[in-house]
């Protein structure tokens, strides 16, 4: 039976939980007594990925300490495993990194700003979202050289934002906070800073958006297919992008027919109309493609499809989606396919989700290993705002950005009134957090060096450049 508590009751839990979680133990974080050795934690998830790309996966992160941050959150989910837990429960992004928020287009074609990255997704504490995405700004300050004074003031912003952002959303009424979400920011926020990034950074947003809304199938057509005998194929360009026939062996007549079979196995994951929308295309070639930070080495894959003639393409990404990295610590997900755990996670953290999301359980086109997969449209309108030519007043209104979306998606998911309670009116949480921050980030350092001395020494191979 759901228990339904009273206001009275769910602020009474929130309160309760600062003895389990004091507000301010975030800033009291020191790594683990028996703490793994992280590149020995990279090279556990090593195991499950394609050994051909798992190099790429090792030079992408050695860029610099920001992208091995991106490509570490197993290793941050075990370093926050021992920590206090508050108890306060909301879907977890379970990667909620600054460069994993960004926009999307919606059904109704207009851009908006949420959590886009779904992978890690699973119920737990809200902390360890904030805590993530808070390091995530700290990394991102000192790779864009600013001083502990100015990363201090984008910490706390981040983790005031949400703070304000939660306990605002915690007074609406039940369907308001499911209605609600970031549509007017893509153009009005951004305008909104005018006046404090000035004309040349504005300049530079703007083109973000754009190229935001230029993403979508028609764009990826363009840019990944070329005509073959008369007919488009995806580019051949590996090892990042290689079509199916390539990885086929001698038997592509068999890989092309389980790719048939995958997509009538995924149309049964969709909602009736959308299942009707998706027959109205018809298969017409796949490749495997690279993608990201974290996810390098996972089997990825795009897919062409055609609808009334060659000018109507759609392309979808089917992605692998392994175990979580939060589920060694917080337990097993309810969903026993990992494709449907994101996409259940996703419709969930956002208020609007691409209308072709669903999964699939398929063997593998091209071991026979059976692996679960997720699928949503390749580009769709996805992009994020470029961080690496913000100055520090420029990534403070960023971080309030981020800190806003990251509240809205748990407050669908968690109870708003309790976790705002939890966290109060003063600054104890921000400042905490900030610390927190601060010491994660000179750990993150530290594993990224260790990293490097693997790669030096031999210990695994880096592929650099891809």
């Amino acid at each position: 039976m759901i228990e339904h508590l009273s206001p009275a009751q769910r602020t009474t839990r929130g309160k309760a939980a600062r003895a389990r979680a004091p507000r301010s133990c975030y800033a009291e974080w020191e790594p683990p007594a028996e703490r793994a050795d992280p590149v020995a934690v990279l090279e556990e998830q090593a195991r499950e990925r394609l050994p051909e790309l798992n190099p790429i996966r090792y030079g992408r992160m050695l860029v610099s300490p920001f992208t091995f941050f991106r490509g570490a959150a197993a290793i941050m989910a075990a370093d926050l495993a021992d920590q206090p837990r508050t108890g306060l429960d909301a879907q977890l992004c379970g990667d909620a990194h600054l460069s994993n928020l960004g926009v999307y287009a919606g059904p109704d074609r207009r851009l908006v700003f949420s959590v886009n990255d779904f992978d890690e997704t699973l119920p737990g504490s809200f902390e360890w979202d904030v805590a993530r995405l808070v390091a995530s700004f700290a990394v991102a300050g000192r790779d864009r050289g600013f001083d502990r004074q100015q990363r201090a003031a984008i910490n706390r912003t981040v983790a005031r934002s949400y703070r304000e952002a939660l306990r605002r959303l915690a007074d609406l009424r039940a369907l308001e906070l499911w209605y609600i979400h970031i549509d007017r920011d893509v153009e009005e926020t951004v305008a909104d800073w005018e006046g404090r990034v000035g004309p040349k950074l504005r300049a530079r947003f703007d083109r973000d958006i754009a190229k935001a809304r230029a993403k979508d199938s028609l764009r990826a057509f363009a840019k990944l297919t070329h005509l073959v005998d008369g007919a488009p194929r995806i580019v051949h360009d590996p090892p990042l992008i290689v079509p199916l026939e390539d990885l086929a062996g001698d038997d592509p007549g068999h890989v092309d027919t389980a790719v048939h079979e995958a997509i009538r196995a995924y149309r049964a994951s969709l909602p009736r109309d959308r299942r009707l929308l998706l027959e109205r295309y018809r298969y017409v070639h796949a490749a495997r493609r690279v993608v990201g930070v974290g996810s390098v080495g996972t089997r990825a894959w795009i897919v062409l499809l055609l609808g009334r003639d060659d000018g109507d393409p759609l392309f979808l990404q089917v992605k692998e989606a392994q175990r979580s990295v939060l589920e060694p610590h917080l337990g097993a997900s309810e969903f026993k396919h990992h494709g449907r755990r994101v996409v259940e996670g996703q419709r969930l953290m956002q208020a609007t989700s691409d209308i072709l999301l669903g999964w699939v359980h398929t063997t593998e086109w091209i071991d026979g290993v059976d692996r679960d997969f997720y699928v949503r449209q390749l580009w769709d309108g996805k992009g994020s705002l470029t961080v690496d030519v913000m100055d520090p007043t420029s990534l403070c209104g960023y971080a309030e950005l981020c800190g806003w979306a990251l509240a809205r998606a748990h407050a669908r998911s968690g109870d708003p009134i309790a976790i705002g309670a939890y966290l109060g009116r003063g600054t104890v949480f921000d400042t905490s957090m900030a610390a927190f921050a601060e010491r994660y980030a000179d750990q993150n350092e530290q594993d990224y060096e260790t990293l490097r001395t693997a790669a030096e020494d031999g210990r695994i191979e880096v592929r650099a450049g891809l």
